[in-house]
């Protein structure tokens, strides 16, 4: 059957009898839907019989919240679905009131299919009750023109559906503030007004859980809290971060998605209270595990300042079952992207001015990145390396084409005994003097390029079809246009810093200096189509390169292929 880019999956099966046959209804809804799957929760409902069936309230137990938990956490091994539980319907007790007729809910991505778990008395696509399907889901949402409708029963389980639900209780997933026990079928009090906040970096199912049970629990305004700035510096990989900007547009599509009625007040969070420290009409927080202690900071500065605490939720982190080793075992933005590196990010350039047979890439990134051993990696794939610091050292040299305008830019005293450019005296003249080091570069990188294009055309002769350009300075000499693509080395500053001060011996301070002199990590990234990282063991770091390098196997020009 084709895939559809964007389904609605109608569950009607009660909760505890639907959640170990959860995992196989997932997996067939995945062979159907390639992109966005809706789920909308109506358990007991029957779509056979003569009158349309009517959307009506579920009641938001801590059974449902465990529910929605559950379906996340089983849908993350689909990594290619977008899931949204609806929750339009659900309902909290202080809100547990017959649903008025209401128009259609919009959808941003409206479903071209609606599927199932409904069972038949035969088990067959019965066409009838395709018919009441359909019926139910344009009436509820806005829907694709000829939406397809499909039964996912039988396939996706084996024997009867018990008439009964199985008095088996889902794990329980959510910790709310009272420390009174909780059950499986009590009662969610629902707020006027909550909070929830986080990093939101490509918007993953662990996510959703924290926001979905925060939509359920506000009734009238949930404000979401989006960490930027200060906030993001401790993060992992932060020059992978999605932007601001766009996290906040996929953030507020889930969000207006989910729970339509909601007023959503999403702002950006520059310091760990937000706005959870300091408005006095929040009633609730939703936090995670690790961000617990957190909230209770948060409560402890609102009694200080006279406040009343917040009602505290708990949520549980998601377990990754895919982890690799050096990966979170929870889902996590900063597994995704640790996932990122060595995957191609933006298309390459075209370069027809070099040479055919040759394909380049520019390896750059801050001082004390680990660079150079990432090209020495790549040698060993079979790139041919050209090193820019070698080629600036032979322009330097006596006779070399950078020597004479050098000297008499600076004059004779740059000079060793033997008449060898001293370019620790050199960089002093410079480091520090825009002036000077504009004039030092204007001499140096037109030469360099113009030695780099005389290797290139050696490792044409030497058969190569992939070449790598080690250059530190590779953007701001303004080098692309030599390159097919960029490849970035991050590290986090703090570790550069480290790696300076142990290689060459300088202070903190002289190390700091020398990256403030750089363009960032950040500024880096922003203009390269592979990003790498030296952060981790040796191991893991050749696992990034040789995933790199088969990567780019597989989208070299025929023209560049071969064995190098």
């Amino acid at each position: 059957m084709a895939a559809f880019r964007s389904g609605l999956l109608v569950l009607t099966t009660p909760l505890a009898s639907l959640a170990p046959r959860l995992a196989p209804i997932l997996t067939s809804a995945a062979g159907l839907v390639n992109d966005t799957l809706y789920v909308h929760l109506q358990p007991g409902m029957s779509l056979e019989g003569p009158a349309q069936p009517q959307s009506t309230p579920v009641q938001a137990t801590f059974e449902v919240l465990d529910f929605i938990t559950h379906l996340y956490a089983g849908a993350d091994v689909h990594r290619h679905l977008d899931v949204r539980i609806l929750l339009t319907n659900i309902r909290t007790k202080s809100t547990f009131l017959p649903l008025l007729p209401t128009s259609v809910q919009n959808l941003s991505h409206p479903p071209e299919v609606v599927l199932t778990d409904f069972q038949t008395l035969d088990g067959s696509q019965y066409n009838p009750v395709k018919e009441q399907l359909v019926r139910y889901a344009t009436s509820c949402y806005s829907c694709c023109p000829r939406l397809a409708s499909v039964l996912l029963y039988p396939d996706y389980g084996t024997g009867e559906v018990p008439v009964e639900p199985l008095d088996v209780p889902l794990p329980s997933t959510i910790r709310p503030a009272s420390p009174v026990a909780r059950s499986p079928k009590q009662p969610v009090r629902g707020y006027y007004r909550g909070a929830v906040g986080g990093t939101f970096d490509r918007l993953h199912n662990a996510h959703k859980v924290l926001l979905s049970v925060a939509c359920v629990l506000a009734q009238e305004q949930l404000v979401v809290g989006v960490a930027d700035k200060d906030l993001l510096k401790s993060k992992l990989l932060p020059e992978l971060l999605q932007p601001y900007t766009e996290r906040v547009e996929h953030l507020s599509e889930f969000l207006v998605d989910v729970k339509p009625s909601l007023t959503f007040d999403v702002i950006p969070l520059l310091d760990p209270y937000g706005p959870a420290g300091s408005d006095p009409s929040l009633e609730f927080l939703v936090v995670s595990e690790e961000t617990y202690r957190g909230g209770m900071a948060v409560n402890r500065f609102r009694l200080e300042n006279d406040l009343e605490e917040l009602a505290l939720y708990q949520i549980q982190l998601l377990k990754d079952v895919g982890h690799m080793e050096n990966e979170e075992d929870k889902v996590s933005s900063s597994s995704f992207r640790q996932r990122m590196l060595g995957n191609l990010l933006q298309p390459p350039y075209e370069r027809p001015d070099l040479p055919r047979s040759l394909y380049v890439i520019g390896l750059t990134g801050i001082s004390g990145s680990g660079k150079s051993s990432i090209a020495q990696r790549l040698k060993g794939l079979g790139a041919f390396i050209i090193d820019s610091d070698h080629l600036g050292h032979r322009a330097y040299a006596p006779g070399g084409p950078a020597y004479q305008p050098v000297v008499e830019a600076f004059g004779t005293d740059i000079l060793h005994k033997d008449g060898t450019i001293n370019r620790k005296v050199l960089g002093s003249r410079v480091f520090g003097n825009k002036k000077q080091l504009k004039i030092l570069t204007d001499i140096m990188w037109p030469i360099i390029a113009k030695l780099a294009r005389e290797e290139m055309d050696r490792a044409v002769t030497e058969g190569k079809h992939v070449c790598v350009i080690d250059a530190a300075m590779l953007l701001e000499a303004g080098w692309q246009n030599l390159v097919h693509e960029v490849w970035t080395v991050v590290i986090p500053e703090t570790e550069a810093v480290r790696r300076i001060v142990e290689r060459d011996g300088l202070s903190d301070a002289a190390a700091q200096s020398r990256l403030q002199s750089q363009m960032s990590g950040q500024q880096l990234v922003e203009q390269s189509h592979v990003v790498l990282s030296t952060l981790w063991e040796p191991h893991i770091t050749q696992r990034q390169v040789e995933k790199a390098w088969a990567l780019l196997q597989k989208r070299l020009p025929k023209t560049h292929q071969g064995l190098n």
